[in-house]
């Protein structure tokens, strides 16, 4: 029963499922962004109503939810369960969302790299036969993740060049067993990473072993180089932990060539003030479900592989002095062929 097993890590789905449909809902300042266009929706302001920073995500991942059941057209008692995940203590933002959504719920926590962990596991429920239709849905909010893990924007306490800028935004795709749309055709599942970092300033550095730990252990799985695909996005690296990344891999003997890129530097340019970049569960499940979709249904990329990374820390291990674990989760994406 080991036949869906490649290499040490990676799992290759003998049903690939179909990416039935795909929401997108940012902030202003990501709505301002060159990936602004790409986007289902754009607030703005970052409450859109609501009366806290916290209820907004919430409904933001609500709204993206949502968006993804209309735009597929399947009826919400056909999907089998809600795959959510953000990154507030508890994971509240996804919790509070399925009250609403009242759909069979399972939470996920993988900091940044949820995207890529929730289709991962998505698609093994449906290459495993346990359901038709899950709705991934992902979220993160720059003023919540500031008031959780550094300092309430209210001091206005200055940031680091280093640090990188949480999206404020939520993305969510529809998977289903069958249909019309890209697949997911493999997943390779990341190991936790520490090269003891501890500068919670700069998560780009933490992250990037095991993003590179993840992409070499996917090549060495499947027999496959970096030219083997059109596009392979981290999310979120931000341009720091790009760099190390792709400097890590150089030293491993992989030649990333120009494919490889970071959702963290996609969402901004330079003239918003990000520094090294973006970062949250939003940055790359918005790219994902808005730019990258996108260009995968116009024909413009074939095959794509997501790497979400995390930094699986918190605000209490931080103050503690712990260093900073990073784990990266990858899903290959190909358009469906002619």
């Amino acid at each position: 029963m080991d036949l869906k097993r490649a290499g040490n890590q990676t799992v290759v789905f003998a049903n690939p499922p179909v990416i039935l449909s795909s929401y997108s809902v940012v902030g202003p300042k990501e709505g301002q962004g060159p990936l602004g266009k790409t986007f289902s929706k754009v607030w703005k302001d970052q409450l859109g109503g609501a009366k806290s920073w916290e209820v907004a995500e919430s409904l933001m991942l609500q709204e993206a939810m949502q968006g993804a059941i209309d735009q597929a057209g399947i009826p919400k008692d056909h999907i089998d369960y809600m795959l959510a995940g953000d990154l507030l203590n508890q994971i509240i933002s996804s919790n509070f969302a399925a009250r609403q959504m009242t759909l069979p719920f399972i939470g996920l926590y993988g900091a940044c790299s949820t995207m890529a962990l929730g289709l991962a596991v998505g698609s093994m429920l449906i290459d495993g036969g346990f359901a038709k239709h899950i709705l991934v849905g992902v979220s993160s909010h720059h003023d919540t993740a500031e008031r959780q893990f550094r300092a309430p924007t209210e001091q206005g306490t200055q940031r680091a060049m280093s640090a990188q800028w949480t999206v404020t935004g939520a993305g969510s795709v529809l998977l289903g067993r069958s249909g019309e749309g890209p697949r997911i055709t493999s997943a390779t599942i990341g190991r936790v990473v520490d090269f003891a970092e501890t500068d919670v300033n700069n998560m780009g550095s933490a992250m990037a072993p095991a993003v590179a730990d993840t992409i070499l252990n996917h090549f060495h799985d499947l027999q496959r180089q970096a030219v083997d695909y059109d596009l392979i996005a981290s999310g979120d690296l931000g341009a720091i932990g790009l760099a190390l990344a792709t400097e890590v891999l150089k030293q491993s003997g992989i030649d990333m060539g120009t494919t490889f890129t970071d959702c963290g530097v996609m969402v901004f340019d330079a003239s918003q003030d990000v520094h090294s970049g973006a970062s949250g569960c939003g940055c790359s499940s918005v790219v994902f479900a808005g730019n990258i979709m996108s260009r995968l249904k116009l024909g413009e990329l074939k095959r794509v592989m997501l790497v979400g990374s995390g930094a699986l820390h918190s605000s209490t291990s931080a103050l503690q002095g712990e260093s900073i674990p990073g784990i990266g989760h990858a899903v290959v994406i190909e358009a469906r062929k002619e």
